[in-house]
């Protein structure tokens, strides 16, 4: 009876302290967020409490496990698992308290920046080095967990006679990794893309979700999401509509009649423009780009504040302005001239087509 009470008594001991005090510094930290809420630290702070019940568990149980009794088979073979779980609980309590405080730092950085642009930069600079520091982490407790056991020590001192060899192997079959490793640090440090940009690639126009140090996420305006290597955008060229400044120009293109009113229809787009929210009033402008026998074409130049705004404000001109020459000036709309037959003697006739508008997009990307 005493040999199943003795570990018992171990474990619930460990139990018990282990909540106590989870529950103490619970209490600590929710009182300090609360009389320093401008602070989010503490409050992150918080979500480390598994991680630090699981170290603090198993610490215990780990230095009182002897006190059971065990017998000496069973005895190493607890002492051994304890070693790892304290070494994943240690290392899975470093991550949790790295990521909190990177996170409460850039969330005083972004309340106090004025900068949406700095902003993005530093969040994907923070994202980055969360992962490189939880990759770190995770390497240096697998390889501590390992080297609990004394027969790696052996193969340890073997593979290092050999480390030569195998560098040269493992950087040929892993050469696309680290290029796109090195290529995710370029992108964290050299403000090639951020997260929340807006990017055209390969022709889809989309925004950067997600940045890892292997690959990168753009969501597609129609809520598709495209998964692209690091290595591609410092490899190969795209644009980037968000890069120092996201203000842009766009252009509506109109066909009509010859017999078009040109300055009535630039005083008309100027109404639309003031009359829209999304008109940044930078500039503005309509102008006669180029002719054919049968129409001109008419080129409409808006400016917007973002590309969101210059998508809603090109196709608000063109709703606006083939409705107002539709109902007042029907006789600018493109026609086609059909002539008679040879040798009939029937009149010309003329026969009004519906306008066209060869602007249109597949979607908010199309500028």
């Amino acid at each position: 009876m005493e040999g199943v009470l003795r570990p018992v008594f171990v474990i619930g001991g460990a139990l018990v302290v282990t909540l106590i005090v989870g529950w103490i510094a619970d209490r600590a930290l929710r009182r300090i967020s609360g009389r320093h809420p401008e602070t989010p630290l503490w409050d992150l702070l918080r979500r480390c409490r598994l991680p630090l019940q699981l170290v603090l568990c198993t610490a215990l149980l780990r230095a009182g496990y002897r006190s059971a009794e065990l017998t000496e088979e069973h005895e190493e073979a607890v002492g051994q698992g304890l070693t790892l779980v304290l070494i994943g609980a240690c290392a899975w309590l470093v991550v949790r308290v790295a990521v909190a405080i990177v996170e409460a730092t850039y969330a005083r950085y972004a309340a106090g920046a004025h900068d949406p642009a700095r902003v993005r930069r530093v969040r994907t600079q923070v994202t980055l080095i969360q992962r490189v520091v939880t990759a770190i982490v995770c390497v240096v407790a697998v390889a501590a967990m390992l080297l609990t056991f004394p027969a790696m020590k052996t193969v340890g001192t073997s593979m290092l006679a050999s480390a030569g060899l195998i560098g040269i192997v493992a950087g040929v079959a892993a050469q696309s990794t680290l290029g796109n490793l090195f290529a995710g640090l370029q992108i964290a440090f050299g403000d090639v893309v951020r997260i929340g940009d807006t990017v055209v690639v390969d022709g889809e126009w989309g925004r950067v979700e997600e940045i890892t140090l292997t690959y990168l996420v753009v969501t597609t305006w129609d809520e598709r999401r495209i998964t692209m290597p690091v290595s591609y955008f410092t490899s190969k060229p795209f644009e980037n509509w968000s890069r120092n400044n996201p203000r842009m120009t766009g252009t509506v293109f109109f066909h009509l009649d010859h017999s078009a009113p040109v300055d009535l229809m630039r005083e008309r787009l100027h109404a639309v423009l003031k009359s829209s929210l999304e008109w940044d009033e930078r500039a503005w402008g309509l102008v006669v780009t180029d002719t054919t026998p049968s129409t001109i074409q008419v080129r409409a130049l808006v400016t917007a504040r973002d590309a969101d705004d210059i998508w809603a404000l090109r196709c608000v001109v063109r709703e606006r302005l083939i409705e107002w020459l539709r109902l007042e000036h029907p006789y600018a709309l493109p026609r086609l001239n059909t002539a008679p037959a040879p040798g009939s003697g029937d009149a010309p006739v003329r026969r009004q087509t519906p306008p066209c508008a060869g602007d249109a997009g597949p979607g908010p990307g199309t500028a």
